[in-house]
């Protein structure tokens, strides 16, 4: 039975937490959301236009939490879904602008919604009770916190109240180069900094470790992609993992998986770097690798040598 859509508010209907946005799961957990084995997976939103920034990617010391695509064309449905919750021109309820601007969720069922935001504020969406995959929500635009034409588009878990990456569900686009590593930095405990691709030798003690690394999907245009996932190790021992596979909300708390769940606050910085974690550096060789792997399976490597003193 459908849900009655209702304009500028959630239907009755809806149960489960309050609110779109508020347990990271590793592969294993996520499968409960794919389809069936057999059946397709869900549709891209766009069939034009390029990735601006994806799920992950560090934008002003915060995560982006799905896709923003560069566009002006069409926003479709990534599969059917009940219309859960629209925001639009015709929505009179908030008398405060919505950082989202124009925007409407859609309800795949078991918890999962797709979110389609910062779109086309001239046309009112379509009062509709349900969509099927593919079929037209609106066009991209420039709304909400948007700069340039475009639409903000992701994914929630409201089950376990996380935001998926978009290529945990939809297949990715087709891929070959590696992501590139731009950047390490070794930072001690009294936050001086120490470039590895320029130093022979260091003190031993603890040190951050910060990683630029990007991907482009092989694109002749800046980079603004970040990577799957960036490890550390030090003489083979791996001591860092940080996963873009989702982001979820603990007591109001923006956390990331890196070993474990971590708020966002202790990976992002206000650079593009991401730190990947702490090493404990002790007298003699160490050879410190930082890995970079895109979705697609392409990886990255830098090693640096260094002398411990």
């Amino acid at each position: 039975m459908p849900r009655l859509h209702v304009k500028g508010r959630p239907a009755p209907a809806v149960k489960g937490p309050a609110g779109f946005f508020g347990r990271l799961g590793v592969l294993f957990v996520l499968a409960a959301l794919l389809p069936p084995s057999g059946s397709r997976a869900m549709d891209w939103p766009a069939g034009e236009g390029a990735m601006a920034n994806n799920f992950g990617w560090n934008r002003e010391a915060r995560p982006v939490l799905g896709t923003i695509f560069e566009t002006e064309g069409p926003v479709r449905a990534a599969e059917d879904a009940d219309i859960l919750f629209i925001h639009d021109i015709e929505d009179s309820a908030s008398v405060l602008p919505s950082p989202l601007g124009t925007w409407a969720a859609l309800d795949h069922g078991d918890g999962l919604i797709s979110i389609y935001s910062r779109l086309d504020e001239t046309e009112a969406l379509p009062v509709l009770e349900s969509v099927s995959r593919g079929r037209l929500i609106a066009r991209a635009g420039k709304s909400g916190m948007a700069g340039e034409n475009g639409f903000y588009f992701t994914f929630f878990d409201r089950k376990e109240r996380r935001w998926i990456n978009p290529v945990m569900i939809i297949a990715p686009p087709q891929d070959t180069a590696p992501p590139q590593i731009l950047a390490v930095e070794l930072r001690d405990g009294d936050g001086q900094a120490v470039n590895p691709a320029q130093a022979r030798s260091l003190r031993q003690g603890r040190y951050t470790v910060l990683v630029n690394a990007v991907d482009s999907l092989g694109e002749r245009r800046p980079a603004t992609l970040a990577p799957y996932r960036i490890l550390c190790s030090v003489n083979g021992i791996e001591t860092g993992v940080l996963s873009f596979e989702t982001f979820s909300a603990r007591d109001g708390v923006l956390m990331a998986y890196r070993n474990g769940l971590v708020p966002v606050k202790q990976i992002y910085t206000s650079g593009p770097a991401y730190e990947i974690g702490e090493i404990s550096l002790t007298r003699g060789q160490a050879a410190i690798e930082i890995i970079a792997q895109d979705i697609s399976g392409n990886t990255r490597n830098a090693v640096f040598r260094l002398q411990v003193e």
